[in-house]
Parts: structure tokens; C-alpha cells; sequence
């Protein structure tokens, strides 16, 4: 058996510090502000931000959970936690969401007068405290689950406070009260769709299902065509946390024996070409005494 191990450090405890604290200081400044202006759109988006900074802490301890070491008992440690703490976090948002939809529903019939100008100017500053953070996350969010749903959060938030403005612009030139509620339902709606795909890629990963981004058949066509390999079976590709893939695999050959480059070099080339950290890889000889168990259809 190979093994390749990689273990990317958890670079981001700086980025998570900040984007709790900015985050907590705006969801008070814009809760109460909103409160002053009765305006929905504020609350709302006070009520996702308090969400984002439960996600932040989420993907925050998880990270710093998963780089313990594995144990006789967790022989892989914590990893795991990072893609729970990602469906976690999804599942939460949704909760709110209908919370707020509901909300800005029932405003429609009961409209309010909103002060535009207080509403312009904290929404103002969460376009600005939103952008900086989504920043922190920006360079890592293509690798790890939990870095891009913090970023995608935050740069939701930016749009959204950007719509809060727009709306507060639009009442003061027009009177149309209406515009707050239905902003909130926009708000919604476009939170919604980024949510739902934290959620879905959340739940794929939960459930063993291939990592996006993962082309089966073509791995699988990389190791039959290795030189010495007639056939493969049992292969399974799944996560071990949201930055790190492993896959298990039994390659059939038609040598009496491989050496330890044959195996480098494929485990090598599973993480270079395909983002594989962690290979095993199981040898049986062909036309030897006795068959693998595991080489029957319903096991791949």
C-alpha cells in the first residue's frame, strides 16, 4: 500500500478574527439603526450578518479542529468537521432566511415610513466592512469549502448592503414605501442561491459523494494505462475534509512484483493531475491463487 499525505496549514486564523469582529460590531450598529428607521431591509440584513458571523466561528473552529493529529481512536482525525461545519452553517442560513422572508411578507401589509437617510448610510458601511472581509478570504476560497462560504457570504453582503442603499435612495426620491419590504425579498432570493449551493456541496461531501471538480473516468483511465495494469477495481474517491481528497483503489498487474517508484510516481500524479492527497493503493498479481472479495460489481 501507498500513502500520500497532505496537510495544508490553517493560514487564516487573522482572516477569522477580523471578519467576526467587524461582523459583530455591524450586525449591533445595523440592528439598532434599523430599529431607528423601522426599516425591514436593515433588520434583515442585520439578521444575515449575525447568521454569517455563527458561520464564520463554524469554519473557525472546524479549521482549527481538523489540524489536530489523528489518534488510535480518530485515525483521521478531525478533518471531517470542516464539512459538517459547512452543511451546519448552510442549514442555518436557510432557517433564517424563511425567517426573514416571512417577515418582509407580512410588511407589505402594514407599511411603514423608513428614515432613507439612516438607512443609506449604515447600509453604506457594511458595503465597505463586507468587501474587506470577503478580501480575507479571497486567495483560498478556490481550495476549501469553508473559505469559499465565507467568501461567498461576505461578497453577498457587500451586493446586498449595496441594494439597501439603492433602495434607500429610491424611497427618499419616490415615497414608495413598499420598496423596503420588497428589497428584503430580494435580499432573500439572492442569498437563497448562493446558500443553496454551500448546501448542496456540503451534502454531496457528507454523504461520501466525489468532490466537484473530480473527473472519475478519467483517473480511471490514467491507471489502466499504466504500463503494467490489465484491470482496477474498488475504487472510491470521496473527501476527507474540504480541502483534502483521498481515494482507494486495487490495481490488478501482470508482473510478479512492483517496487516503490511504481507506487511514488502514481501517487505523484493522482496529486498533481488531480488533486488526490491521500492514495491507497492495493496490488494483487494476476492469475494468483484466490480473487480479491471486493472484485464484484456492486463494490465498483
Amino acid at each position: 500500500m501507498a500513502h500520500d499525505h497532505h496537510h495544508e496549514p490553517d493560514n487564516y486564523n487573522r482572516a477569522f478574527a477580523i471578519g467576526v469582529v467587524l461582523n459583530i460590531a455591524f450586525v449591533f450598529i445595523e440592528a439598532i439603526y434599523g430599529f431607528i428607521a423601522e426599516s425591514i431591509a436593515l433588520i434583515a440584513d442585520a439578521g444575515h450578518n449575525l447568521s454569517d458571523v455563527m458561520s464564520l466561528l463554524l469554519a473557525w473552529g472546524a479549521s482549527r479542529l481538523a489540524s489536530k493529529r489523528p489518534t488510535e481512536k480518530r485515525t483521521y482525525g478531525f478533518r471531517r468537521v470542516t464539512i459538517l461545519a459547512s452543511l451546519i452553517s448552510a442549514v442555518l442560513l436557510l432557517v433564517a432566511l424563511g425567517g426573514i422572508a416571512w417577515e418582509a411578507i407580512g410588511r407589505f401589509s402594514e407599511l411603514r415610513a423608513v428614515n432613507g437617510t439612516i438607512v443609506i448610510m449604515v447600509a453604506g458601511i457594511g458595503v465597505v466592512i463586507n468587501t474587506a472581509t470577503a478580501l480575507l478570504f479571497f486567495s483560498g476560497q478556490k481550495h476549501d469549502l469553508n473559505i469559499k462560504g465565507a467568501y461567498l457570504h461576505m461578497a453577498a453582503d457587500a451586493g446586498v448592503s449595496l441594494g439597501v442603499v439603492v433602495a434607500g435612495l429610491a424611497i427618499m426620491a419616490t415615497g414608495w414605501l413598499w420598496l423596503d419590504p420588497a428589497i428584503s425579498l430580494i435580499i432573500v432570493a439572492i442569498i437563497l442561491i448562493g446558500t443553496w449551493g454551500l448546501f448542496r456541496d456540503s451534502m454531496n461531501l457528507t454523504i461520501d459523494a466525489v468532490p466537484k471538480g473530480i473527473n472519475v473516468a478519467e483517473i480511471e483511465a490514467y491507471l489502466l494505462n499504466l504500463g503494467n495494469v490489465i484491470k482496477l477495481h474498488d475504487l472510491h474517491i470521496w473527501a476527507l475534509s474540504t480541502r483534502e481528497t483521498a481515494l482507494t483503489v486495487h490495481l490488478i498487474i501482470n508482473e510478479e512484483s512492483v517496487d516503490n517508484s511504481f507506487l511514488e510516481n502514481v501517487t505523484q500524479e493522482l496529486h498533481k493531475n488531480y488533486g488526490i492527497e491521500h492514495a491507497t493503493i492495493q496490488i494483487e498479481k494476476k492469475d494468483s491463487p484466490g480473487s480479491c472479495k471486493l472484485d464484484r460489481p456492486e463494490c465498483i
